[in-house]
């Protein structure tokens, strides 16, 4: 599986973003996704997760919204309501079973988006 990551930018705080990760593949239907982040100087950390159901970080509980589109081999990241605290590079992730909140758990990688919220 390729995970092709895209939408990062720069957003004021208080705006929106959405971001899409495309995966190659035929059986997209049968991969948990995800979504971690990574701030400078910070290890990376869960964002979202959608398999049957979706969950989050308690960070971004309520403003954040995964969602996933099978028939288009993409899962989406909507982000609202950004604070400066978001900004890092947001990374798309992949495994084929469960879901989990843990990077190690995850095969499959994108390269990465670089979302910068500034107060």
């Amino acid at each position: 599986v390729q995970l092709q990551a895209s939408g990062g930018g720069s957003v004021q705080a208080g705006g929106s973003l959405r971001l899409s990760c495309a995966a190659s593949g035929r059986t997209f239907s049968n991969y948990c996704m995800a979504w971690f982040r990574q701030a400078p100087g910070n290890e990376r950390e869960f964002v979202a997760v959608i398999g049957d159901t979706a969950d989050y970080a308690n960070s971004v509980k309520g403003r954040f919204t995964i969602s996933r589109d099978n028939a288009k081999n993409t899962v989406y990241l909507q982000m609202n309501t950004l604070k400066p605290d978001d900004t890092a590079v947001y990374f798309c992730a992949a495994r084929s079973g469960g879901c989990g909140t843990y990077t190690w758990l995850y095969d499959y990688w994108g390269q990465g988006t670089l979302v910068t919220v500034s107060s």
